[in-house]
């Protein structure tokens, strides 16, 4: 019996020494568990150190449901978002435009690329009281916001990459007399654009921060003000619920970006990787 139970024993061992190792190797399980850990200690010091209203996991959780399903937050939610997707869609089209003209034509070059390398390193914070003189305390205010923080990204990194064109693309088209419109948007954009996802990845992240604080400013219904308002209501938990929104959209967006690359443009990760 006792043989047995030394077998036994050394084969649950070795079991849980080999799963030890699988889940060690895993990456998916390394984060699980730094984010577990991390919950756990954020739950442990609240409880221990933070008044009551301080928001915690366990807190958040119980809260999550009834949040979610409050029209009030899908109002402000649906306002947030929608800025957000309006002012990348602007700062697209006038991003990218400017961005080619400027990666091209080295007069316009020369003439905007010092204001657009200035003003994109202006915060938007600061440029808040101007806006709201300018379009008044509404929501206009809030999508001019958002365009001016996402537009730079997406010009500078258009302008790199209508720089980057193969010489011998350009020469090719020249050869077959294409104009210099064809050129530009049928030869120099679709080279551009693994940098153009690249500067729409930085947008949209300056975009959502844009927006909130807008809100915060504007004090405009959206989730920057659903945050402000119940976090000085002393209500944490529901204020962590629109953030968390908020981290999940930044995400989403992320993931559809690299989806769009994978599907649309194997190559150009294919490049990264042999790189």
């Amino acid at each position: 019996m006792n043989e047995i139970a030394q077998v036994s024993r050394r084969q649950a061992y070795a079991v849980f020494t080999e799963w030890r190792q699988s889940f060690l190797k895993s990456t998916f399980g390394l984060k699980l568990s730094a984010g577990v850990l991390l919950l756990l200690l954020w739950e442990l010091v609240v409880r221990i150190f933070a008044p009551a209203y301080v928001a915690k996991p366990t807190g958040i959780i119980a809260v999550f449901p009834s949040v979610i399903s409050n029209p009030a937050f899908l109002s402000a939610a649906g306002s947030t978002l929608g800025a957000v997707a309006q002012g990348l869609i602007l700062a697209l089209i006038f991003g990218t435009v400017a961005g080619l003209a400027m990666g091209r034509i080295p007069l316009v070059e020369r003439m905007l690329r010092y204001y657009v390398s200035s003003l994109y390193a202006i915060p938007m914070v600061a440029i808040l009281p101007l806006v709201t003189l300018w379009f008044g305390y509404n929501v206009d205010a809030r999508l001019a916001t958002v365009v001016f923080a996402a537009f730079f990204s997406i010009a500078i990194n258009v302008t790199d990459g209508a720089r980057s064109v193969p010489l011998e693309y350009l020469e090719v088209a020249k050869s077959f007399r294409a104009k210099p419109r064809h050129i530009l948007f049928d030869v120099t954009l679709p080279a551009a654009i693994p940098y153009l996802l690249a500067g729409v990845r930085l947008a949209a992240g300056r975009a959502l921060v844009a927006a909130v604080v807008a809100e915060f400013f504007i004090a405009i219904n959206g989730l920057g003000y659903y945050i402000l308002f119940n976090s000085r209501t002393f209500r944490h938990d529901q204020a962590f619920v629109a953030v968390i929104v908020l981290a999940a959209a930044g995400v989403g967006f992320e993931y559809v970006t690299n989806w769009l690359t994978r599907r649309f443009l194997p190559w150009h990760r294919r490049d990264e990787k042999t790189e």
